[in-house]
């Protein structure tokens, strides 16, 4: 292989990864999206950038410090990409701030949204600003000098801030430094009356700076936010207790990791710059100006406003006509199980009325004798958002208080989530579950529920296998399946796997399920090969989240050499590089970016309607997800449903309005609109005539 091979055969991930983030900047962008929808997604960049800097970037640099010389699958180094990876970020944050300044909040103010700055105000504003400054903002803001007697402060994460010049007028005249951080427990603006106008609170801060330096001159102030690295590192097989040790983690990371990013406006002075460029340890280029108001994500707070005029038109997930209750009567999970597999597509079909109801009457069964289920991400304990729902967490509880036997792996290392989970897993144990937390070195990524209960005079396993995590919150606004059955070798595969996630052992074959780290990736590979060997008669389609693995790249280049036609529909980062004459002539990539995240994940291998299978979970092709999680992919057999998973594959291969496409050279071509079908209208409009009673 030569030196150069290797660019030829794969896109970089990192770059993937900001390509992607291109794409939803582009919903923001598109005025034909509501307007408070693309706020919302302007924000959802921000956050992920913020998240981006914190987990990949940062990995980068580890590298480079650590001496690495390792290339990445396309032929670049550490070096090599962080060059790379500024110029991409440099266009994301110049289409960030225009279209945040020159569009996004012209348009707002033109629909009574105003974000004002201090300088607009009028005196009856202000006056309203300096009695919620001196109530609800200056108890809880601090000062921090810097000189021989004051260190220079420890930044945290994220934080916004500012820099402030001061002078004392009695002093030598010298000016000095200072740092005032913005309270994160406070609103991100702050409100002016009754109104929809608001002023960012880092202003109002600023204007009060005498308030904090009393008898100080305020020389300038300048707001600067920091990102530091937020991997966890934790040695499992060291770490007697993981609960103890990853909250020992968490404490230790808010204050000692590094700092990998330096924003602020660029009005900043070279003086305070370099100050804070130095005691921060970073480099020219890790340093970013943005005009745009700092810390995007804060719109979020305006895109959640009461304007639904401004939003797209509200759905209600339906429910399908085989989970819908009976007059007054609530349905029976189990007795519509038994009578067939059941497939249900979320948002448009609700999560409540399905998988949350499910385990909510598992819970209170009294025939049924034990309830294990993975939790990799799920709702805060105080989240709102769980109010009057059936929560996942809150029924395994009520099932524990009631005797039953309840098993939970929570995933502690669940990134960016740890906390949440922590909370989950004390609440749980506290209550008699049996808690556990995964194997050693793997994270439990798999959503998978497994219900027993008695009857007759047998035992009975009911199993839930989905590919989005059991979270009401996000099964609104994430795209994701799940599949109920009481197969009896899927069941007893699901016993085998908990046996394995809860104790000791290792189990290499299983009789239904596809499970990462031990059978999926074999399996896999062993299915596009079957494929192959049929030549122009094979088809592959999946629909993933992500495509990164190169391993997995070779064998769809083998597939497609071959001659089978191989459509994928990949939403994220995606590393296989199509329509190369010779390599990949007959795969076609597309990804669907819109109102919902497209999350489920769906692996069709041989042609419709005629040797077709048909498989879901929570894996994508990731080394990540094939060799370093827990991982659970299932077989859909019925013919029924399998005709439902092709009806979603043929609508994303349709669609015409948010589809993307994947070019030979790398870069995404948004698909021209003919025919105008939007797939996640067209899959609501189905929802609906499924959830119709059946007539006879």
């Amino acid at each position: 292989m030569t030196s150069r091979q290797p660019r030829q055969r794969y896109f970089n991930r990192e770059l993937s990864v900001l390509d992607f983030q291109g794409r939803v900047l582009a919903l923001a962008e598109n005025t034909a999206v509501p307007l408070l929808e693309r706020a919302k997604f302007v924000a959802i960049v921000a956050q992920n950038l913020d998240e981006f800097f914190q987990v990949r970037v940062a990995g980068l640099k580890d590298q480079i410090l650590a001496g690495a010389h390792a290339i990445s699958p396309d032929g670049m180094t550490a070096k090599e990409q962080l060059s790379a990876i500024r110029v991409k970020i440099d266009s994301l944050n110049t289409r960030m701030d225009a279209v945040v300044l020159d569009v996004l909040l012209p348009e707002l103010e033109r629909h009574g949204i105003s974000l004002a700055n201090w300088d607009e105000l009028d005196r009856p504003d202000r006056k309203q600003l300096d009695d919620a400054f001196d109530a609800e903002i200056f108890p809880v803001v601090t000062p921090l000098a810097v000189d021989p007697a004051h260190p220079f402060p420890y930044i945290s994460d994220l934080s916004l801030n500012l820099a402030v010049l001061i002078r004392d007028p009695k002093g030598d005249g010298d000016v000095q430094f200072a740092r005032v951080k913005v309270p994160p427990i406070l609103p991100r603006f702050v409100a002016l009356g009754d109104d929809d106008r608001f002023v960012p609170l880092v202003q109002v801060i600023a204007a009060h700076l005498e308030r904090l330096f009393p008898g100080m001159e305020i020389v300038g102030h300048y707001p600067f936010r920091v990102t530091r690295n937020a991997d966890l590192s934790i040695e499992e097989d060291e770490a007697e207790d993981l609960l103890e040790a990853m909250e020992s983690e968490i404490r230790r990371r808010r204050r000692s990791s590094r700092a990998v990013r330096l924003e602020a406006h660029p009005t900043i002075t070279d003086e305070a710059l370099d100050l804070l460029r130095r005691e921060l340890d970073l480099h020219e280029e890790d340093i970013y100006l943005r005009h745009a108001p700092l810390d995007l994500a804060g719109l979020w707070s305006l895109a959640e406003l009461d304007h639904p005029e401004l939003r797209d038109p509200p759905w209600n997930p339906a429910t399908p006509a085989r989970l819908a209750k009976k007059a007054t009567d609530p349905v029976d999970f189990f007795g519509v199980i038994r009578n067939g597999d059941v497939l249900v597509h979320h948002p448009y079909e609700s999560f409540v009325s399905s998988t949350a109801g499910f385990i909510a009457q598992a819970a209170q069964d009294p025939n049924v004798l034990a309830i294990k289920q993975t939790l990799y991400r799920t709702s805060l304990p105080e989240d709102p958002a769980l109010g009057g729902e059936a929560a996942i967490v809150r029924s395994l509880v009520e099932a524990a208080h009631s005797g039953k036997q309840v098993v939970v792996l929570v995933e502690l290392k669940a990134r960016f989530d740890e906390e949440a989970n922590i909370r989950w897993a004390r609440l749980l144990e506290e209550a008699g579950a049996h808690v556990a937390y995964g194997v050693v070195g793997l994270k439990t990524h798999s959503k998978t529920a497994l219900v027993v209960r008695r009857e007759g005079n047998e035992l009975r396993r009911y199993s839930h296998i989905g590919t989005g995590n059991y979270n009401p919150k996000t099964a609104r606004i994430y795209e994701d399946l799940g599949f109920f059955t009481a197969d009896p070798d899927i069941g007893s595969d699901l016993s085998e796997l908990f046996n394995v996630l809860t104790g000791y052992g290792h189990r290499r074959k299983y009789r239904k399920l596809l499970v990462a780290p031990t059978t999926l990736r074999d399996k896999l590979v062993k299915m596009i090969r079957a494929e192959a060997k049929k030549g122009a008669e094979g088809r592959l389609a999946f629909k993933i989240n992500h495509l990164v693995d190169t391993d997995m790249i070779d064998v769809l280049y083998e597939a497609s050499r071959a001659g089978v036609q191989i459509d994928l529909v990949v939403r994220g980062i995606c590393s296989i590089r199509p329509g190369v004459p010779g390599l990949s002539d007959n795969i076609r990539v597309r990804s669907l970016v819109g109102r919902y995240l497209e999350h489920s994940r769906i692996y069709r291998f041989g042609r419709p309607g005629v040797d077709a299978r048909y498989f879901i979970g929570s894996a994508d092709l990731m080394p990540r997800n094939l060799s370093w999680r827990v991982e659970a992919i299932v077989p859909v057999e019925d013919t029924t449903l399998q005709g439902r998973l092709e009806e979603i594959i043929s609508v994303a291969l349709a669609d015409d309005v948010l589809a993307w496409e994947l070019t030979e050279n790398g870069s995404w071509r948004k698909v021209a609109v003919d025919a105008g079908i939007e797939s996640h209208v067209r899959l609501q409009e189905l929802a609906l005539e499924r959830s119709r009673p059946v007539t006879i």
